[in-house]
């Protein structure tokens, strides 16, 4: 469940010309409910689904903006069993003067009775003839517990400067409680190159906490190279 779509580099620029696309799907069985909102705004393609049974609610939404020649893809999921589960995500992508702009965004909450909150946030920036990729994936998948995912990624790339971010956060849990937040910023100016990632992996047992919290920040200015790699991993 990790990754619902894959989307290479190459596919996202070849399609940054097309209109805003959104698409809600939502799915009720035995007693359960279920909503999808999706919403595109420019060059952007937004997609929300939400499965709800057996008294199970499940919400996703959905919200890609593409501007000035960026291109976003959002993706949300959430499915219940007797459990909530809340997935959001968004990614923005805005590019202005020569600049280039990608954001890409996953989101998936599951739950079998219990709480499952999953929020994904992908922004990318790209002025002056200046590049920025970011790409953002939370996962939460809870049994009989409590789960949450936040994973955010940014990137700014100024006056020919590149800049690249890329987050995972992934919660899971069976009969506990588990965290993971994830927070990546790439930022690059002046024909620089700066790149970040950031990995946070959290798993808990029965009755059991854990909590995984990861930040990855990169800065470059004229010509330089910057990198950044930060990975945590929590299981109990």
């Amino acid at each position: 469940m990790r990754r619902l779509v894959t989307l290479s580099l190459g596919a996202l620029l070849a399609t940054a010309a097309l209109a805003g696309e959104a698409t809600a799907i939502s799915i009720a069985t035995n007693g359960g409910s279920a909503s999808a909102t999706a919403t595109a705004t420019g060059s952007s393609r937004s997609l929300a689904v939400a499965g709800a049974t057996r008294g199970g609610r499940a919400v996703a939404n959905s919200d890609a903006i593409g501007t000035g020649g960026g291109f976003a893809d959002s993706r949300a999921v959430a499915t219940a069993d007797r459990g909530v589960a809340l997935s959001n995500s968004t990614a923005d992508a805005r590019a202005a003067l020569g600049g280039i702009a990608v954001a890409d965004s996953e989101s998936i909450a599951a739950a079998i009775g219990g709480l499952a909150v999953s929020n994904s946030d992908a922004r990318a920036d790209g002025v002056w003839y200046g590049t920025a990729h970011s790409r953002s994936t939370s996962t939460a998948l809870s049994r009989y517990g409590t789960a949450v995912s936040e994973s955010q990624a940014v990137s700014r790339g100024v006056w020919g400067g590149r800049a690249v971010s890329d987050s995972d956060a992934q919660s899971s849990t069976t009969g506990g409680w588990s965290v993971s937040r994830t927070n990546v910023l790439s930022d690059a100016r002046y024909h620089a190159r700066a790149e970040a990632n950031g990995i946070g992996i959290s798993a808990s047992g029965q009755l059991r906490r854990s909590d995984a919290v990861v930040r990855a920040e990169s800065r470059a200015e004229r010509g330089a190279r910057g990198r950044s790699e930060a990975v945590v991993i929590r299981v109990r």
